[in-house]
C-alpha cells in the first residue's frame, strides 16, 4: 500500500511502490531493486543523448502525423529538461543490468512521460495524457535507442571534450618546443646515450603526439556517425515509419553539429558494436601516447641531483611522509594511471563487443560506461597535466650541456672522418679512462683542433648531415 512517501505505479508484471518524489515508474523501480550491484550510473553525456533522441523522436512523430501537437509539445519540453541535466537524479539504474539496457530506455520513457504529465497539469503515475510506451517510445526499441545513444554520447564527448583538451596540450608543448629550441642535450635510445638532440626537438615530438591524438579522437567521431535508430527490435524497422530513422538522425545532427545519418545497414548496426570498438581502440592508442609523454617528462626531471635532471617540473605537493623535502612527479603518475585505466576499459569494451550474438549485443551498458568513462578520465587528466605540469616546465641548460660533453656518443660524428672502428676505440678509451671523447681525440691528435671543434659541435649533430645512429 502506498504511503505519503510512495505511490503505486504498474507495468505488465503488476504494481510497484515508487518513491513519491520520483519521476520514474514501475519498470525503473524493478530495475533498481533487481540490480543493486555497483553504484555506477549512466553519466551526464549518456543521459543527455537519451534526452536528445527522445526529443527528436517526438518531433519526428509529430511531423509524420503520428502524434498530436499538444502531447508532442509536453514531451519535447520534458525531454529538453533531460537534455539540460535537470532530471539526472531520476536516472537511478545501475550500469550492470539487462545487456540491452532496456531498463534504462524505459527509465527515460517513464521520466519523460511523468514530467510531461506534470507539465500538462495531470497526476504523476497516471499515464494520462502521456504513456511511457505510447507515445514516448513510439517508433523505437531499446535495441536501436541504446546503441544510438552510445554513438551520440561518445561522439559529443570526443568532439567537445577530449579533442579540445588534447589540442590545448599540443599548443602548450609547441610553446615549450620553441622556448627550448636552442638547448642541446643528449638523446637516448635503449636507455643508453645516443647522439645529441635539441630539447625543443624532443618536445616537438610530444606536441605532435598530442596533436595526432586529438586528430585520432575526431576520426573516432567519424566512425560513430551511423545511427541504428529506426531499426527497432531486430533491424527490420517493425512498428516504425519508413522515414523515422533518417529524420531523427537529421534532427540529432542539427542539435549536436555532428553529421549523423541513419545506418546504411540496420542489421549490422544493431547486431554488432564494431564502430564503438573502433572508437575504444582509438582511445587506447591515445592512452599509449599520453603514457609516453608523461613517462618521458618524469624521467627527464628525475633527481633532482642524482637523476637525469635535464628539466624541472613544478612542485605540486610533498612527496614523502618520511623523507623531508622530497617532491615526486605526481602529475605524470596521475596521467599514467589514467592511461592504464583507459587501456583496461578498452579490454572490457572489446570483450563486450564480442558478445554480439545474432541480432543483438547484450553488453551495451558495459560498453557505454567504459568508453564514456575513458573519455571523461582522459579529458580531465590531460587538462590537469597540461595546466599543472607542462605549463611550468623549465629546462636546466647547464645540466644538458654537461651531459652532452660527457657522452661517448659524440664519437658518432667522428666515424665519417676516421672510420667506425677507430671511433669505437676512442669511445672505449674515453669510458675506461673517465675522460671525454674530446679529451681523448685531442690527446691523440687524430684531427686538427680547428676541425675537431667543428666535428664535435653538438648543435651540428641535431640536423641532417650530422652524426647518424
Amino acid at each position: 500500500m502506498a504511503s505519503e512517501q510512495t505511490r503505486i505505479e504498474s507495468d505488465s508484471m503488476g504494481q510497484m511502490q515508487v518513491p513519491g518524489w520520483a519521476l520514474w515508474g514501475a519498470q525503473t523501480q524493478r530495475a533498481v531493486e533487481n540490480f543493486p550491484v555497483s553504484g555506477y550510473r549512466f553519466g551526464r553525456r549518456f543521459i543527455r543523448a537519451m534526452g536528445l533522441i527522445k526529443q527528436a523522436a517526438a518531433e519526428v512523430n509529430r511531423e509524420l502525423g503520428l502524434l498530436d501537437e499538444q502531447r508532442a509539445g509536453w514531451m519535447v519540453a520534458a525531454a529538453q529538461e533531460v537534455v539540460d541535466g535537470k532530471l539526472d537524479e531520476h536516472f537511478p539504474i545501475d550500469i550492470y543490468q539487462t545487456g540491452s539496457a532496456t531498463s534504462t530506455n524505459m527509465n527515460a520513457n517513464e521520466v519523460i512521460a511523468n514530467r510531461a504529465i506534470q507539465l500538462a497539469g495531470g497526476k504523476v503515475g497516471s499515464r494520462d495524457p502521456v504513456h511511457p510506451n505510447d507515445p514516448v517510445n513510439m517508433g523505437q526499441s531499446s535495441n536501436d535507442v541504446i546503441p544510438a545513444a552510445i554513438h551520440v554520447a561518445l561522439a559529443e564527448a570526443l568532439r567537445q571534450d577530449l579533442a579540445p583538451a588534447l589540442e590545448a596540450m599540443a599548443r602548450q608543448l609547441d610553446e615549450k618546443a620553441c622556448k627550448f629550441w636552442n638547448i642541446i642535450k643528449i638523446g637516448r635510445t635503449h636507455l643508453q646515450d645516443a647522439t645529441p638532440i635539441r630539447l625543443g626537438q624532443e618536445f616537438s615530438g610530444y606536441a605532435a603526439q598530442a596533436r595526432l591524438s586529438g586528430q585520432r579522437a575526431l576520426r573516432a567521431v567519424a566512425a560513430l556517425r551511423e545511427l541504428p535508430i529506426g531499426g527497432t527490435a531486430v533491424g527490420t524497422g517493425i512498428n516504425t515509419h519508413v522515414e523515422f530513422g533518417s529524420r531523427v538522425a537529421r534532427r540529432l545532427s542539427e542539435q549536436t553539429g555532428i553529421e549523423f545519418a541513419e545506418a546504411a545497414n540496420h542489421f549490422e548496426a544493431q547486431a554488432a558494436k564494431d564502430a564503438v570498438c573502433e572508437a575504444g581502440g582509438i582511445l587506447r592508442a591515445i592512452a599509449v601516447s599520453m603514457t609516453k609523454i608523461a613517462n618521458d617528462i618524469r624521467w627527464l626531471a628525475s633527481g633532482p641531483r642524482c637523476g637525469i635532471g635535464e628539466i624541472r617540473i613544478p612542485s605540486t605537493q610533498p612527496g614523502s611522509s618520511i623523507m623531508p623535502g622530497k617532491v615526486n612527479p605526481v602529475m605524470s603518475e596521475m596521467l599514467i594511471q589514467v592511461a592504464a585505466q583507459v587501456i583496461a576499459n578498452d579490454t572490457a569494451v572489446t570483450i563486450g563487443g564480442r558478445d554480439s550474438i545474432f541480432e543483438l549485443n547484450t553488453m551495451m551498458p558495459l560498453i557505454a560506461h567504459n568508453v564514456l568513462e575513458s573519455v571523461r578520465l582522459l579529458t580531465a587528466a590531460v587538462g590537469v597535466f597540461t595546466r599543472r605540469c607542462i605549463e611550468g616546465i623549465e629546462p636546466d641548460a647547464e645540466r644538458c650541456g654537461q651531459m652532452i660533453e660527457q657522452s661517448l656518443a659524440m664519437c658518432t660524428s667522428l666515424a665519417p672522418r676516421i672510420g667506425y672502428d677507430q671511433a669505437a676505440a676512442i669511445a672505449k678509451e674515453a669510458y675506461a679512462g673517465g675522460r671525454t671523447v674530446r679529451q681523448v681525440v685531442a690527446a691523440k691528435a687524430v684531427l686538427p683542433e680547428s676541425e675537431l671543434n667543428t666535428v664535435l659541435d653538438p648543435s651540428a649533430m641535431t640536423a641532417p648531415g650530422g652524426g647518424k645512429e
